[in-house]
């Protein structure tokens, strides 16, 4: 496949811990340390992206997420273009130094 031809996708995992008991926050902490080691990118607190050349590198990941599920929770993942993904809007109040806010306001009615 020749560069211009590439297709980079993005895959997000979201997920939904118990944390109550003592095992519980060691499996939610030991399912964050494997996202972090396979590549992905805390975007919020339970919210982790990672991008990939084609289907394959997502299926590739899918699987190896699927290995790491904890017994407990739920977990979910959406796959979305590069060019969807650029079109995220980022909407905070206070602006923390690490993030900023786009040009682009988002209108609620």
């Amino acid at each position: 496949m020749k560069a211009e031809e590439t297709r980079f996708l993005w895959l997000i995992i979201f997920f939904d811990l118990p944390v109550r008991t003592k095992i519980q926050r060691r499996q939610a902490a030991q399912f964050r340390n494997f996202l972090r080691d396979d590549g992905f990118i805390m975007l919020q607190y339970s919210v982790y992206v990672r991008v990939g050349r084609g289907q394959d590198s997502l299926d590739k990941h899918l699987r190896r997420v699927r290995t790491a599920l904890p017994k407990e929770g739920s977990v979910r993942a959406l796959q979305v273009t590069d060019k969807q993904y650029g079109r995220m809007e980022i909407m905070l109040g206070l602006a923390k130094k690490t993030e900023g806010i786009g040009t682009k306001q988002m209108v609620l009615l």
